[in-house]
This record gives structure tokens, sequence and C-alpha cells, in this order.
């Protein structure tokens, strides 16, 4: 049995809310929920939506919950919804909005949250769209809030979050599509524009874009060479969307896959580029970079390489020297290092 985030454990010590015949959970955590949630609601029908495809892939394993990844929840007809508040406010509108489309007008909807993940604003953000609203409890730096009398939206459009945004770097300028809940949504970040500013050139292949956000390093080398094909993955759905997004509007060959970490990445390649995350939460947290270089070596071709940028002060070189035996560094700022192996 998973320990419980204090979030859950709010909700849970509020089970008589948790009931309902048809329940929805939203960006649920890798934690004991799910199950327990299941316990308290033997009969009914229980979904689970994520953006985030390692904790759909941990709610796989509970029996008897429809597990969900995606861009947009499509299952409809909830009558209660619970939703674990993010900690990006467009991205927490845009999910409100998909949450009015695919619930019943009866509908109850249970907000949770961090205090530090701005969870208090919720009830002003809600405000217009339902006739009452209640702080239920508030424990561990965390409140919950419950809903009701929602005002349904007949549907959900994506589309109309979608944020077109133009790119310029290295003397290359091209339009990307961004949605919310994208790392950087709607601008190219300081990394991204160093490691592509030093991107190594190569003539024809398969370039692997890890944690593509909205697609940005495959685009640019897309466009500067159309011989390359592109696989791009990343943890978020979110992000595997607006990089199917930019790819088409740029006309650049690719395809944008969900992955936590290199799990579902298979073939070789002759280029692996990336801005590897590199944090979770408030510590320093290399967990994922360091998978992703010590896997990164078996998907090069013998001529392959590898060019990933990072904050200057993160302890890169001797994780690369571990992997690869060697390693350069091809630029330095203060705030970044562009290395390749």
């Amino acid at each position: 049995m998973s320990a419980l985030t204090n979030p859950s454990s709010l909700l849970l010590r509020n089970s008589e809310n948790l009931k309902a015949d048809s329940i929805l959970v939203v960006n649920f955590v890798q934690d004991g929920f799910l199950s327990q949630l299941q316990q308290l609601n033997p009969n009914s029908r229980i979904s689970a939506f994520s953006y985030n495809h390692a904790n759909g892939e941990f709610a796989k394993s509970i029996k008897g919950i429809d597990v969900c990844v995606s861009h947009e929840i499509a299952a409809h007809n909830f009558d209660l919804v619970i939703y674990y508040y993010p900690k990006a406010k467009p991205e927490a509108l845009m999910t409100l909005d998909n949450i009015r489309a695919v619930i019943n007008p009866e509908a109850e909807l249970l907000v949770v949250g961090e205090n530090k993940s701005g969870v208090k604003s919720i009830e002003k953000q809600f405000s217009s769209y339902c006739e009452y609203s209640n702080k239920i409890d508030s424990a561990r730096h965390c409140a919950l809030y419950l809903f009701t009398e929602i005002t349904t939206l007949a549907e959900f459009a994506i589309t109309r979050y979608h944020k077109q945004f133009n790119v310029d770097v290295a003397g290359l300028s091209f339009n990307a599509i961004s949605i919310p809940g994208v790392f950087n949504h709607g601008e190219l970040d300081g990394g991204t524009k160093i490691l592509l500013e030093n991107a190594p050139t190569i003539k024809s292949g398969n370039v692997l874009d890890f944690g593509c956000g909205a697609g940005l390093i495959a685009t640019f080398l897309g466009l500067k060479n159309p011989a390359l094909n592109f696989t791009c993955t990343d943890v978020s759905a979110l992000a595997a969307y607006a990089t199917e997004q930019t790819l088409k509007l740029n006309n650049i060959s690719g395809k944008a896959l969900l992955s936590d970490g290199l799990a579902k990445v298979s073939g070789k390649f002759e280029l692996i580029i990336s801005n590897p995350p590199f944090h979770t939460g408030i510590a320093t947290d290399y967990t994922v970079a360091e998978q992703f270089l010590s896997g990164a070596k078996q998907h090069l071709t013998k001529q392959g390489k590898l060019t990933i940028v990072a904050n200057s002060f993160l302890k890169y070189p001797p994780i690369l020297e571990s992997q690869f035996g060697e390693y350069q560094t091809v630029h330095k700022t203060n705030k970044f290092a562009v290395y390749s192996s």
C-alpha cells in the first residue's frame, strides 16, 4: 500500500464526500488514494485521468479503474470529479473547462491542493461557473474545496487554448504552438536557445528530441535539414500534443511519443538532443537526467552523438564521464552549459 500524500490524506478524511456512482479523478498522484477510493466505492465506475504518462502507468496497476492519459478528457457523465490542483494556473483553468464539459448537470467537484500551489484562488477562479462553493477542510498545508450547481459546457475544444508564437534563434525564424501546462509555455527558454545556437550539424538519419516540450528543438533542426526524421518524447501528454501541432505547422517529419524516460523508445539515433528536466519540487533532482544519460548510450549509432544543455551549477560532467568515458563542453555561460559526448 503506497503512503498517502498530504492532499490525498485530506481527501480521505472527508470520505463522506467521496461517494458517487461515477467518479473521475483528475491529475492524481502516485500514492494509495485511488485504491482507497475504490474500497469506498466498490460498485462505482471510477476513472482516473492524467496528462502525465508516468502517473498513468502507475494507476494501470490498480485493477478496476479506467485510466486515461491524454491531452483532453473524453469520457462523459461523471457525478463527482476530484481534481488535484496543479502548479500552473493557466493549466488549471483549461482543465476546469474540460471538466465542465464531461460532468452531469448535478455533479459535484472537489478541488484539493497544497497551499503553495495557489489552490486558495480556486474559489475566485471558478466563481462564475458555479452557484455554490465552500472550503470544507484544511490541514497539512493543504485545502479542500467543494463546488456544486456547476455550469456545464456543451463541448471542450483544446484548440481554443493553442498559443501560437514566433521563435527567432540562430538565424532561423519559425512559428510554434504551445498549450497551458507545457514547459515554458509560449516562449523559447534560455537553455533551449543556447542549445540551438550550439546544435551539432548532422546530414541525415534519425534524431531523438528527449523531453520535447512544444517541439522547438526538432522543428529547428528539421527546418535546417529536411532529411532528418524525428522521434520526440515527453512524459506529458500536453507536450506531446503541442509538439505534434508544431511539427505539423512546419511540415517536419516526426512523431511524438509518450514515455517515462526512455522506457518507450526503441531503435538507434544519429543524434540524441535534450534540455533534460532536472528538478521536481524544490530540491535539485537528477533522477530523470541520470536515468536518461545512462540509457542514452544504447540508443546511439556507432557515430551517434549526444548533445544536452544544463544549468551550469548542475553536476552533469561526472555523470557524462561515467557513462561515456569522455565528453566536451561545447559552450558555457554563467547560467548554462552545452555538453556533447
